[in-house]
This record gives structure tokens, sequence and C-alpha cells, in this order.
């Protein structure tokens, strides 16, 4: 698959490693352009692409939105229309600003991300694990207590999608509804930068 990945902080670049392990194509961005990404990308060979947020947007078949909230007004939609769109963000005051429809409860960042994208497929994964963990952590198919992450979103086709994607970098996936159940994922809910198996992950999604 061509993956798009918009943003090369610390869960974009542990992404880039992963999903190029697994033996994708995928193509990396960031604010401050290509060529800062070419000494990051390059210990990664052929598979990993630094570009321009337009054509990481344009060559994704699927893109990972990886960049703060209040960034998120700067993604171009148009290049985005019928793509699945993996949003990983957490909404932080401190560093995104007061946004009034956060701070008072009325949306979700992943709400927020899809009304701002629709026509894209957006799918909430990887806002509750640490990059350290993400990066270290996973485990193949079958094996005993391997972690279980997360997911919200409203399509259930894009839902599958990316859970087989996750399931290829080493994680199993629990469904946690609808992207308006996002904030069930967020920080300070039981889901939250917890290790836990899929059967303790469901359990802790019911509380």
């Amino acid at each position: 698959m061509r993956i798009g990945i918009i943003g090369a902080g610390q869960i974009g670049r542990t992404l880039t490693a992963l999903l190029v392990q697994a033996g994708h194509d995928v193509w990396v961005a960031n604010s401050r352009g290509p060529r800062s990404l070419t000494g990051l990308l390059a210990p990664l060979g052929a598979h990993a692409h630094a570009a321009t947020v337009a054509d990481t947007a344009r060559t994704g078949e699927l893109v990972v939105v990886s960049v703060p909230v209040r960034a998120y007004q700067d993604l171009p939609a148009d290049l985005l229309a019928g793509k699945v769109v993996i949003d990983t963000g957490n909404y932080d005051p401190g560093r995104d600003g007061p946004i009034p429809e956060l701070d008072e409860g009325r949306t979700t960042g992943t709400e927020l991300l899809a009304a701002l994208l629709p026509d894209s497929r957006v799918v909430k994964m990887f806002n509750t694990i640490f990059y350290e963990h993400l990066r270290d952590q996973g485990q193949p198919a079958g094996s005993p207590g391997r972690r279980a992450l997360p997911m919200t979103g409203d399509d259930t086709e894009a839902k599958a999608t990316v859970a087989a994607l996750v399931d290829q970098i080493g994680f199993d996936t629990v469904d946690a509804g609808p992207l308006e159940a996002s904030h069930h994922i967020g920080r300070g809910t039981p889901a939250f930068d917890v290790r836990l198996d899929a059967k303790q992950l469901r359990t802790a999604l019911e509380l």
C-alpha cells in the first residue's frame, strides 16, 4: 500500500519505520518541507519518501494525520477526499491554544477533523499509546497477551482497513464505537496509555 504520513513527530516517525518494515511505501511530510526529512528517512531505505504535504496527501491511499489539533485546519481536504484518514492526535490546550467546542465537550478532536475533511473516512487510532511502546511492544498475531489498541470511526470498511494495518505492525484492535465515542479513549480514560490485551481493553472501555 502507498501510505502517507503528515507529521513527523514521535508517532509519525515511529509509524513510518514500522510501516516500511511491514512492506509498505510511505510518504512523509511535515511543516518544514522535504529537505528537513532527508536525514531522518535515509536509514529506512528506498521505501520511505520525503514529500510535501500536498504530495503526501495526493499519493497516499491511506493517510495518517499526526499533527497538533490546531493544525487540522491546514490540511488539504480536497486531496484527502475519499481516502481513509487516521487521526492519531490528542487535544492539548497548552500546545493547541483554547478551542471552545473541545473545552466545553461539545465535540471531540477527531469529529473536528472529520468536519474539516467531510469527504474523507476518518478513523481514530494510535492516540492511546506512547511512541516507544508502539515501537517496541508489537507481537505476531496470536501471541499471548498481545497489546490491543482502541479505535473509533463511522465507516465500517475504513475501520477494517485500519485494523488490518495495525495487525501487520503487531497489535490487536478493539472497536470502541463511532467517532463521537472518541472521548472514551482520550487522556484520563481507562483505555489511555496502558498495556491491555483485547479482552482487558474491552473491559476497560465498558468502564
